[in-house]
Order: C-alpha cells, then structure tokens, then sequence
C-alpha cells in the first residue's frame, strides 16, 4: 500500500517511485519537501474543489517544478521554470508517456509562477500553481483544514521555509538574470543581488528599433 498524507495517496507506480528518487537526489531537502508539499496542496485543493485529475501526473508537475534551482538541471538560457518542464517531458518519454498528457505536465511546470492563467487549464496545471502558491505565498492557506496542514508539514516540515526557498531562488537565477524580465523572480533578485537592475517594458518598447 503507498503512503498516505492527510488522507492523500502518494503515486506509488513505478513512473512516480523514479520521479521522487531523481528529486531526492538531485534537490536540497528544503526543494525536495517543498515540492512533495506542492502536490499534496493541489491533490487536497483538487479534491475540495471537485476536479477530476490524474494523481501521477500532478505528482511529475509537483516533483519537477523546481528542478531547474538545482545544479544538475539549472541552465543559463531560459528561465528556470523550463528547465524542470523539459526534464519532466524527457523523464515522461523515458516512461512512455507523451503526447498530450506529457505537455499537461510541461505545461504545468513552465507555468507555475505565472498568476492567475494556469488556474484556467487542465487540473493538473491549475493544481500545480494552486500547490506552489500556497507553499510560498501563503495562497489558499485556510482552504485547507488545520489538521490536514499540521499532517502535512509534520511529514514533510518546513523550517525557516520562507527564507530558505528565497536562498533557493536567489542562488537558482542570479547567474541568468535577464531571464526574470517580465515574470516575478525580478523580485528576488532585486531584494538579494546588488546591482540588479530589472529590464523595463516600456523602455525596450521606445527603444526598439522601430523609428515609431
């Protein structure tokens, strides 16, 4: 029988036993118990909310949202929400899921830190970004009973959580700053890199090579 948090089944197939083996791996115990965090939030929130989701699914969006923070997967390229996302469909293929369901996680991944669109898609986008925004931001907190909340942090505990995750995001980007133009990991690296200065939109609009 798999593992069972605040009435929420752990994916216990063997797709979801490689996923949490290569994050445990690969990530800090703060990222890795974030994101076994992230997909209990979004299964509860699911069930509240009466969505019809696939539990091994949100269980690779949830595991691999992160991954693009840690040293093995972070680029320097692309934001690092699309790290993790096309780790996620390599590490699907590998497991013979592809096709639309492998594009729902990448989806769900690449889209995590974007507000409010995600929560206008398939289940297991919205429940990823509904998971991270309630590990993070707080999103959601009192949606979730007391007692399921005090389950969940008491197997996967979040000691100075708050600034251990914004050590985690400061040291996952800094070398890629001109990634974050646009998107709200411009925050983290204005609070914690001096010097930072965040790209302007209006200004690369008027000074674009259009003449008007």
């Amino acid at each position: 029988m798999g593992e069972n948090i605040a009435g929420v089944e752990i994916p216990d197939s063997a797709l979801a036993r490689s996923a949490t083996e290569l994050v445990r791996d690969v990530a800090t115990p703060l990222v890795y118990d974030h994101s076994r965090r992230v997909f209990l939030w979004g299964a509860l929130r699911g069930r509240r909310d009466g969505l019809r989701f696939d539990p091994e699914l949100l269980y690779v969006g949830a595991m691999f949202h992160d991954l693009g923070l840690t040293e093995r997967f972070r680029r320097d390229d692309q934001r690092f929400e699309i790290d993790g996302a096309d780790e996620a469909r390599r590490f699907l293929a590998e497991h013979g899921v592809d096709g639309e369901r492998a594009d729902r996680v990448w989806t769900a991944i690449a889209l995590h830190t974007t507000p409010e669109i995600p929560l206008h898609m398939a289940p297991e986008i919205a429940l990823v970004t509904r998971g991270v925004e309630l590990d993070v931001l707080g999103l959601g907190y009192h949606e979730v009973d007391e007692r399921q909340r005090a389950e969940v942090v008491g197997a996967h505990p979040r000691p100075d959580f708050k600034n251990g995750i914004l050590a985690a995001f400061t040291d996952g980007i800094r070398h890629r700053p001109e990634t974050t133009f646009g998107n709200v990991k411009a925050d983290v690296l204005a609070h914690f890199v001096p010097g930072f200065a965040r790209g302007d939109f209006v200004e690369v609009i008027e000074n674009s090579p259009w003449p008007e």
